[in-house]
């Protein structure tokens, strides 16, 4: 999580650690009508609350019971649920009033959420899965034991999916974060999560994941040449002044980013939206006309700003440009299987094949890194590499 730039929880709260408030839960539920006692069991009565289904927009007809589970006779409704389990042999079990036993899947999320945000708070997350019967299931009891119980907004995040079948360990079609860490980025998997919006499925490819390397080392690349471009130049003898066009370009950049993470977080938008300020910096660096612009340390220093202000509310602000593009052309010599050893070797056998005019192999020494995914650059400084996306998938965008 730390490598994925992912802020830590405030409070990570441990279910064993509450069981005196889980069993209080449970008590007002009783005492208020919401749910009965069978056997040392204790269970929700879902007709007891007419607004059960709202979230997920179901009737209790639609709660077939009996597709996973076998029914429980002893339920008023089949589409009541547990709040409090009895103990079975083997199985951990905390005393109750009720006997000893363990608490349901569900009671448990009501009443941490209570402890540490109280009965109503703004946000309330989880996958998509969870909607019906979890989340159901903790309105239905959090408001039985408080009528004042309020969620203002549920996100619910897609499914990662591979070649468009959800991922799952019961298919066995799944990898770890670790895995794919261990050969992209981890920014670039940010990247990768953050380019579909967090509602929508997000089908997993290698070809995504080198597609987000890409973006990124270009996004970084950019923003390390603007800097160095920058400490190069007195920023005392800078003035307040941004020529329009800048200033239009960072106006539209900033209303994109305002108006899309303000739309239920669409972070896609504010992506796409980036390539204009970044074409920018490159133009004003790179281009004859750019060169020459009047203000042009101050556009530049306006520019690599908004675009940086924006990479750190996404959790892509790096701590060093010149790291992550280091990291990422570790990244991509391990996935070519090559060392920058071997990479500078081919890059000094295909300029001594130029020098000799053997084309042919030149051409044929730059298209074997390309499919492993090196791109040789040329310049009157000398020949460089950067990461690309190989040849071969290329080929399939």
């Amino acid at each position: 999580m730390i490598t994925l730039n992912c802020l830590p929880p405030s409070v990570e709260p441990k279910v064993s650690e509450h069981m005196p408030q889980i069993i209080d839960m449970i008590e007002k539920i009783l005492n208020n009508g919401y749910a009965y006692i069978v056997d040392g069991d204790v269970y929700f009565h879902v007709e007891k609350f007419p607004e059960y289904g709202k979230l997920s927009s179901r009737d209790l007809e639609d709660n077939r019971a009996g597709e996973r589970v076998a029914v429980d006779t002893r339920k008023k409704n089949p589409a009541d649920f547990a709040l409090w389990k009895s103990a079975k042999p083997g199985e951990p079990f905390w005393e109750s009033p009720w006997g000893p036993g363990r608490p349901g899947w569900h009671i448990e999320c009501s009443a941490m959420s209570a402890v540490y945000l109280g009965y109503s708070f703004d946000i309330h997350g989880g996958g998509i899965d969870l909607v019906f019967p979890h989340h159901e299931n903790e309105i239905a009891q959090s408001c039985a034991a408080c009528k004042k119980s309020d969620i203002s907004i549920w996100m619910h995040n897609g499914f990662v999916t591979i070649d468009s079948v959800k991922m799952s360990k019961s298919l066995g079609n799944f990898f770890t974060i670790r895995q794919v860490i261990d050969i992209y980025h981890p920014l670039a998997l940010r990247y990768f999560l953050m380019s579909a919006h967090y509602r929508s499925p997000v089908n997993y490819s290698n070809i995504q994941l080198e597609s987000a390397s890409d973006r990124i080392f270009y996004i970084y690349e950019t923003l390390y040449e603007c800097e160095s471009f920058l400490n190069q130049h007195d920023q005392t003898i800078r003035k307040d002044s941004t020529p329009p066009d800048t200033l239009n370009i960072i106006d539209k950049f900033h209303d994109v980013f305002l108006t899309s993470m303000s739309d239920d977080l669409h972070t896609p938008v504010v992506l796409a939206g980036m390539s204009d300020p970044l074409k920018s910096i490159n133009d004003l660096l790179h281009t004859r006309k750019g060169k020459k612009q009047k203000f042009r340390i101050e556009s530049l220093a306006a520019l690599e700003k908004s675009i940086g202000d924006v990479l750190t509310v996404l959790g892509l602000m790096p701590a060093s440009y010149s790291e992550v593009l280091q990291q990422l052309k570790e990244k991509a010599l391990k996935r070519a299987n090559l060392t920058e050893e071997k990479v500078l070797q081919k890059i000094e056998e295909r300029a001594a094949a130029r020098i000799e005019k053997e084309y042919a192999k030149s051409d044929a020494i730059r298209k074997d890194l390309a499919i492993l995914g090196i791109t040789l650059m040329d310049s009157p400084n000398g020949t460089t590499w950067r990461p690309t996306i190989p040849l071969p998938l290329q080929e399939l965008l």
